[in-house]
């Protein structure tokens, strides 16, 4: 084998790998098309996610700290995983409105994002829909507000016992601690500084939190979207009875033909005798 044939043959291999995993994918992303939905789905309105103002500069700041590194946004299809059925990660089962929310995560989840941020690794839950679960189900839980149960749980990932074991890192340098005038800040946090004054947030928290607060990828989707289980099952035809065995009908058949009998026997029996 010449070396114009080796230099050839490897840059194939390597050329026809990079044009299906990264070519490919990048060019049908960047022109998906909204996908408008029929009225007979509940809505006419067309499928498409906000990504806009601050929740665009918190989706920079959880790319920049790493966060796809430990958290997924995926919500794998049934055959590739059993996402579908964990803890509300697909949505919520019993949601007030609209009930059961899970679905599989689709392209569209992404759009207008400059990064699909799908994750590297699952060193913790997966955030699809966090915003969704903090809302509906951690903020209540510990009675406080979305948004300040995000800023402690960033501040010290730890601060509730039953969080003793996250391996989470704290994201301190995200906070600033100031001076008590007065009343303390709305946005302050339960800790204190180190040297007693409040910690409250800064700017990147503030977009960090409203760019997690819209993790909801469980909104309604077209029908060709939906593989969640309630649309399965509701695709599912219902089973016509079956015919009962030939069996069954003749023993039937032959039970009245017996009564008949047996009714006109006594019919006769008069008539003989008058």
């Amino acid at each position: 084998m010449s070396f114009r044939t080796f230099f050839l043959g490897l840059s194939a291999s390597f050329g026809v790998a990079w044009l299906a995993i990264i070519i490919i994918p990048f060019i049908k992303m960047r022109s998906l098309e909204p996908i408008a939905m029929d009225e007979a789905e509940g809505t006419n309105a067309v499928y498409i996610p906000k990504r806009a103002g601050r929740i665009a500069d918190g989706a920079q700041v959880y790319a920049e700290n790493g966060c796809y590194l430990c958290h997924t946004q995926l919500v794998r299809p049934t055959y590739a995983g059993n996402d579908m059925f964990r803890p509300d990660w697909g949505g919520l089962v019993n949601d007030e409105d609209r009930g059961d929310t899970r679905r599989e995560t689709n392209a569209f989840d992404f759009a207008g994002e400059k990064f699909a941020q799908i994750g590297v690794s699952r060193m913790g839950p997966d955030l699809s829909n966090l915003g969704r679960r903090v809302e509906a189900l951690y903020a209540p839980a510990d009675e406080m507000e979305s948004e300040m149960w995000l800023y402690r749980h960033l501040y010290n990932p730890r601060w509730k016992p039953r969080h003793r074991s996250s391996s989470c890192p704290s994201f301190r340098f995200l906070f600033k601690e100031t001076e008590i005038k007065g009343i303390a800040s709305d946005e302050s946090l339960p800790f204190e500084g180190e040297d007693g004054g409040e910690i409250s947030p800064k700017p990147d928290a503030r977009a960090l939190v409203s760019y997690l607060l819209s993790l909801k990828k469980d909104q309604t989707v077209p029908a060709s979207l939906d593989f969640s289980p309630e649309a399965e099952e509701e695709s599912i035809p219902a089973k016509a009875p079956s015919a009962a065995p030939a069996e069954e009908k003749t023993e039937e058949a032959d039970t009245s033909e017996d009564a008949a009998s047996e009714e006109a026997a006594p019919a006769s029996e008069d008539a003989s005798a008058s």
